[in-house]
């Protein structure tokens, strides 16, 4: 078995356990590049040496993200990789069917979540919890899951809500410069340590888009104001408004060029974080308008004054200190709007109250005291002013509690720190690492194991790295490290640094976790935490915890006449009678390290309450060089966090569980794809015994739809596409109320889930289609039915309207033919026309009667009448047509001798007789078709016999020569 290299070995025997493990890590795993594991459970074997070369690999070819079982490990590049957090990469894992078959990332978490959300499987409310050391990255993580979350949660439908959705987004961004300005400063390991910690609650609505933001913070290290290192520094804020102020504000607030103060070190290094103008518009964005940030600066400003105020010790006990420089104390004074002489008395002289009558003494403070007191001062202030930016930012960001449903949670919290001088600040935020990671203990590793065990699952327990013993050391009861430090707050007596150490040294010296340093030259203990052991020094821990805030200093600052400080310090007369108690009625006195732990207890049931998910960020070296990996820097993290216990536990457990009704939910459709027989009608049902709806007449219902699901891995296995010949079953167990499965057994069922769907899909689309295809046929049937009937009745109209017409003509022509024939059959009668007696008579003419003669007369007379009128123009009726008549046909009055029907030889022989007329005027009529029928046609007779046209001829001839 491999031996864990400690970096303290050399020679040969180094070198010859070197090239073992070059030769088993080739034999193990050659057939795969290391930087292309993107999964920690994939190593082989799993091992701190393997898991820090595969990450040393994947961190050289520039890739800064790996999965382990449930975490993500993310290793902080310290360069600034644009294309790794754009916008379009945010999209592209959003709409990414399986984003976690995309190469490992933060986006691939925010995305986890976002879905659960949307899923609503219980519980619904997500929590990421960011974790590493000071300077590995979380706050840009953070950040970065922010923007995220803007981008995907923010896509509205209506033009209304989008402007509301991207002025949250706008909000929720602005907020993070804000508090980095005034939360984080520079340090030994992280030039923008969060110096608070923080929980964002991104609040969603029932249509899953970002209503709205909460922020908690959790224990500002405030003595970071008037307390630094030499080689660290104070709040961002600090620095912006001294570098980015102008020329007239640098005049109104007292900032000259070149201005030394003692509460700023190292002025002359320039960070990133240094953008002043970046901070003011974020601020405006975020309702605190320019007046109001005037005033935040002006007393920022008077705070650093504040910080110049040196006082010189008194030779007698019964004078007050003198202050060394008296112009700082007018300035800051000025600046903070207060009375100057009441800002310097409240500062040297302390105000004592004793006795049963509660008696006033007025006592000089000494030099120590006078430092202490005007500390105190500064940080009241600027705690109260970042309460306030807090509150602010809530009330612009915060939505309305009846308009969100669900939240994600982004848990933002210091990191694990160990400084050459540590006390209370690190003490407590160390105490929240290890309830962190007791968490994370809890709830994946040991409940998992655990919950095998009560499902009845056959697992092999895997031992794991339990800090239960180190908090029982910090936060136990009835005696621990809190315990003890509250204890001596409650005491009234003055606190010795050595008799708490002893103290602490005697009463837990049985728990493991307490370590003795007995070389130190000052008070402190040892803990050993499970990222490391930390010396914390005693001296100032007592009062550091007891916070105290003189009432004086109190009643002062209520006098101020600048408008922010009368907010931060309202004159409330209840909060004047709290602070002033009397002795017999005295409340306990509410330390540090119990509001701490109380606000993290708070923290810890809402992270109980969501679906939680880990973020591991490692730091590849201290001098935040990029291209630079410390292997015994990332190894000391690997094991802090237990990295190697979780890529056990998720390599070899079921990292999934669904309860079996979501089970059978979900997956329900899979019967469709492989039907099973049914079952005999004669077998006994499987609740036979137990009543209809019982409990368990449920759960073996559950059960057997349960194992018809389960029946059908099989043929997903054998119809998967990569799927080998002899491929092993896929792991799966059902338990007693759960079904456990690994990652790939739920891709799986998801692929086969998605055929199922898209099986359903199909056939709801024929179903879909073949009704409108029908209802097209019916629809078209129906139109050509009222089509050929609107047809019909067309035609028969039109055929009516022709038969009427048609009737009319017929009519009219079978009219006009009898006329014609009539008129025919007058001038075809065969009479015979006495000749006149001027004229030889022929011999065969004879006599006609009278009657028959003035028929005739009438008729010759009339016959050109008739083709007159037949030719005369429409219109013309009545008297005008008589007149036309008569114009026409000129007849003589006289005797009717004019007149004589003539009867050629020939004619007379044929049997054919004409009538020729004398018309007057200078009316000629041609080719005039007779009424008799084949008059105008020639018909082919012999040639010597004599026929003739049938014509009527009207040529003007004279009336006498006839």
């Amino acid at each position: 078995m491999l031996q864990q290299v400690n970096g303290h070995s050399s020679g040969s025997d180094a070198q010859g356990r070197e090239s073992l493990r070059e030769d088993l890590q080739e034999f193990l795993g050659g057939e795969v590049p290391l930087h292309q594991l993107d999964d920690l459970t994939k190593v082989n074997p799993v091992t701190l040496e393997t898991v820090l070369r595969c990450l040393q690999a994947r961190y050289t070819a520039d890739t800064f993200y790996t999965n382990a079982g449930c975490t993500l490990v993310a290793l902080n590049p310290f360069k600034h990789v644009p294309q790794l957090y754009s916008p379009e990469l945010m999209r592209e894992y959003h709409a990414a069917p399986q984003p976690q078959k995309l190469k490992p990332h933060i986006f691939t978490v925010g995305e986890q979540t976002y879905r659960n959300v949307r899923s609503l499987i219980e519980p619904v409310n997500q929590s990421i919890v960011v974790s590493g050391e000071s300077g590995a990255g979380k706050t840009w993580t953070s950040r970065c899951l922010m923007k995220f979350y803007a981008v995907v949660a923010a896509s509205p439908t209506s033009w209304e809500s989008h402007k509301i959705a991207e002025r949250i987004e706008q909000r929720i961004l602005n907020s993070n410069p804000v508090m980095e300005a005034f939360g984080n400063a520079c340090t030994l390991r992280n030039n923008n340590s969060s110096r608070f910690g923080k929980f964002i609650q991104l609040q969603l609505n029932r249509d899953h888009q970002m209503t709205g933001a909460a922020i908690q913070t959790y224990l500002l290290e405030k003595t970071r104001v008037a307390c630094q290192d030499s080689t660290e520094r104070n709040f961002h804020i600090f620095y912006q408004i001294c570098k980015g102020a102008s020329s007239d504000e640098r005049l109104q607030w007292h900032l000259p060029e070149g201005a030394a103060f003692s509460w700023l070190p190292n002025p002359e290094r320039t960070l990133e974080e240094d953008c002043f103008e970046v901070t003011r518009e974020a601020m405006l964005h975020l309702g605190v308008d320019a007046p109001t940030q005037n005033n935040i600066f002006q007393a920022l400003a008077g705070l650093l004054h504040l910080g110049n105020i040196r006082f010189a010790g008194a030779g007698d006990e019964a004078q007050p200190c003198r202050p060394m420089d008296d112009g700082a104390v007018r300035t800051s004074a000025l600046l903070l709007r207060l009375p100057e002489d009441p800002l310097l008395e409240t500062l040297r002289i302390r105000t004592i109250r004793a006795g049963r009558q509660q008696q006033v003494f007025r006592k000089p403070c000494s030099q120590a005291e006078c430092d202490t007191r005007r500390d105190c001062l500064a940080k009241l202030v600027y705690a109260r002013l970042f309460d306030w930016l807090v509150s602010v930012i809530n009330s612009s960001v915060c939505a309305d509690p009846a308009s969100w449903t669900t939240f994600i949670g982004l848990l933002d919290v210091y990191g694990f720190e160990s400084f050459p001088h540590n006390s209370l600040e690190q003490l407590c935020i160390n105490y929240a690492n290890e309830k962190l990671q007791q968490h994370f203990v809890a709830h994946y590793l040991r409940a998992q194991q655990e919950e095998y065990a009560v499902e009845g699952l056959e697992w092999s327990f895997v031992n794991y790295q339990d800090n239960q013993t180190c908090l029982d050391l910090i936060e136990g009861s009835p005696i621990s490290i809190c315990s003890l430090i509250n204890e001596e707050c409650r005491l009234n007596r003055p606190s010795s640094a050595a008799q708490l150490q002893t103290r602490i040294e005697s009463a837990l010296a049985g728990s493991p976790c307490l370590g003795h340093n007995k070389l130190s030259p000052e008070p402190s203990f040892v803990v050993l935490h499970y990222a490391g052991s930390v010396r914390y020094h005693t001296a100032g821990l007592v009062e550091k915890n007891k916070d105290p805030v003189p009432p004086e200093l109190t009643r002062l600052l209520q006098q101020s006449q600048d408008p922010l400080l009368k907010v931060l310090f309202p004159a409330d007369p209840e909060e004047k009678s709290q602070a002033e108690p009397s002795g017999q009625s005295r409340a306990p006195v509410l330390t540090v390290v119990s509001k701490f732990k109380a606000s993290l207890e708070q923290l810890l049931q809402v992270l109980q309450a969501t679906t939680p998910h880990y973020i591991r960020c490692i730091k590849p070296n201290s001098q935040g060089r990029a291209q630079a990996l410390h292997r015994e820097e990332v190894l000391n993290q690997l094991e802090a966090c237990g990295l190697v216990e979780t890529i056990h536990i998720s390599a070899a457990g079921f990292p999934i569980r669904v309860s079996h009704r979501t089970f059978v939910e979900r997956y329900a459709s899979l019967r469709r794809l492989h039907p099973r027989a049914p079952p005999d009608p004669h077998s006994p049902s499987p609740d036979e015994g137990h009543s209809e709806g019982s409990p368990h007449a449920e759960q073996a219902t559950l059960r057997a739809l349960l194992q018809d699901i389960l029946h059908t891995l099989p043929a997903l296995e054998a119809a998967a596409p990569a799927a080998p010949a002899g491929a092993t079953p896929a792991p799966v167990h059902c338990g007693r109320t759960k079904v456990f499965m690994t990652d790939a057994t739920l891709e799986l069922l998801e692929r086969g889930r998605a055929q199922a769907l898209e099986q359903c899909a199909r056939c709801i689309q024929a179903g879909w289609r073949r009704h409108r295809r029908r209802e097209q046929e019916r629809r078209r049937r129906a139109a050509v039915c009222i089509q050929a009937a609107i047809r019909s009745w067309l035609t028969r109209k039109h055929i009516q309207r022709l038969h009427t017409a048609a009737t009319v003509i017929k009519r009219a022509w079978r009219q006009w033919g009898i006329r014609m024939a009539f008129l025919a059959s007058k001038e075809l009668d065969g009479v015979e026309e006495k000749h006149s007696s001027q004229a030889p008579r022929s011999p065969s003419s004879f006599p006609l009667p009278l009657a028959q003669t003035k028929l005739l007369r009438a008729v010759t007379h009339l016959w050109p009448l008739g083709l007159v009128l037949a030719n005369a123009a429409v219109g013309v009726h009545g008297f005008p047509r008589k007149l036309v008549v008569f114009a026409c046909l000129q007849l003589p009055v006289g005797s009717p001798s004019g007149y004589t029907v003539q009867a050629q030889t020939a004619q007379e022989r044929a049997g054919i007789m004409s009538i020729r007329a004398l018309p007057q005027g200078s009316i000629k009529f041609h080719c005039r078709k007779s009424p008799l029928r084949y008059a105008d046609i020639c018909p082919e007779l012999p040639p010597n016999s004599a026929t003739g046209f049938n014509q009527i001829l009207l040529e003007r001839h004279k009336l006498g020569h006839v």
